[in-house]
């Protein structure tokens, strides 16, 4: 299909304007993706993918949902933008509706995961020295976490890779072994405020936590006068197979904080928290300027609608299971996986391998996106909608890749 843009689209051409103008952030594939639909892309040669990552959980509803386009079309004629000194129907609904699905008392929009958690950190630490003394201001997170790219929101990461560079840090956070309860109550002190935590953590290779440890966490932040806070930028909004990660463990967090599939493809974050402690924020306590805009908070309500309507949370349960499924029998067929974990559609194989990215890579020239974690897994964020005939075609794309890569 022909596809007609005032910029240009040659693969080549895209890729040297990219060594020239772009910052190398990013190890990028020699792909120039041009168009998308349901759950495949297009390249600018006209080859198709299938997409088993979704932008990094963020396309829940596939490429280009026809309803979620119409939104956005017809937002975008009506009004984009109008500042936050200024009431917002489209806002104003949407946090009403997240405030019911989650339980949670007030929301706070912003653009991104990491201005999400920058919110969780900031509210945390405001609310602790209000009620608990001005002492009180470090938050423990959990090795192999990842909590965003800015600078709060990177200290927070538990990951020594992401603080290189950067130092020094922003101070008033520690790390512990993650799934390990010992460790954690031995790390609070009387200058703990919060614990910070993934229900399952995405970037160090899809590393659910134990359900006694999440509950443990629970009572310990009760004992200890404590905020929980649960970042679920990924596991929120259905990438589990329910609403949110923490409902598989029957707890609640405090704070909670989401981003990626709430747009649909469009950027927009959300923290969440409970009554008691969103009144810590006053006018002037923190803002966004493109926070909550009318055409990000239309964006993130169609798409809260069209999850309903056509039952993507049961469908990442069902077809989540089935993946899993498909995936523990190719660990049976080989001897070169050495696990499947994963909850809903938030999957990953660990290998007996060291080139989880020659295998990425080849999985991409075979038309299928799955992305390398580290040098041994291959994880598995496909949209939400996905069905089993894709997760098949998946699967069989996969098995092909590791034999042609196995050295």
């Amino acid at each position: 299909m022909a596809v007609t843009t005032p910029w240009e689209t040659d693969t080549q051409t895209v890729i040297q304007m990219y060594a020239d103008y772009v910052m190398r952030t990013y190890r990028r594939q020699p792909v120039v993706f041009i168009r998308g639909k349901g759950m495949k892309v297009w390249d600018a040669e006209g080859r198709e993918y299938l997409d088993f990552l979704a932008g990094i959980a963020v396309n829940g509803l596939g490429h280009c949902h026809p309803a979620l386009v119409d939104a956005i079309s017809r937002q975008a004629a009506e009004l984009m933008h109008v500042c936050n000194l200024y009431h917002v129907p489209q806002q104003a609904a949407l946090a009403k509706r997240l405030v019911q699905l989650s339980g949670l008392g007030k929301a706070f929009f912003c653009n991104s995961g990491a201005e999400a958690n920058e919110t969780a950190i900031k509210l945390a630490r405001k609310w602790a020295k209000q009620n608990a003394g001005p002492e009180k201001f470090e938050i423990i997170t959990a090795e192999g976490s990842f909590h965003g790219r800015t600078l709060a929101a990177v200290t927070a990461t538990g990951q020594p890779k992401c603080h290189h560079g950067f130092e020094p840090l922003v101070p008033g956070f520690k790390y512990v072994p993650f799934n390990d309860l010992s460790a954690l109550e031995a790390a609070v002190t009387d200058r703990t405020c919060a614990i910070m935590l993934e229900p399952v953590q995405g970037e160090s290779g899809i590393r659910p936590a134990g359900k006694d440890y999440l509950k443990g966490v629970r009572v310990l932040c009760d004992e200890c006068g404590l905020l929980l806070i649960l970042d679920e930028v990924q596991t929120g909004l259905g990438r589990t197979g329910k609403w949110f990660g923490h409902e598989h463990y029957d707890i609640k967090p405090d704070i909670m904080t989401l981003a990626k599939t709430l747009g649909g493809g469009f950027p927009i974050g959300a923290c969440l928290a409970a009554d008691r402690v969103a009144e810590a924020f006053g006018p002037g306590s923190h803002a966004a300027t493109f926070g909550g805009n009318p055409l990000a908070c239309a964006a993130a309500l169609a798409t809260l609608d069209v999850m309903e309507r056509e039952r993507l949370i049961e469908n990442a349960a069902d077809t989540g299971a089935y993946f899993r499924k498909a995936l523990d029998e190719l660990k049976g067929r080989r001897n070169d996986i050495a696990e499947v974990r994963g909850i809903g559609l938030m999957l990953a194989i660990e290998m007996d391998r060291d080139d989880a990215l020659e295998v990425a890579a080849r999985c991409l020239q075979k038309g299928l996106i799955v992305n390398p974690v580290g040098q041994s897994v291959i994880r598995f964020l496909p949209p939400l909608i996905v069905q089993k005939e894709h997760v098949d075609s998946a699967v069989r794309i996969l098995g092909e890749a590791l034999s042609e890569t196995a050295k």
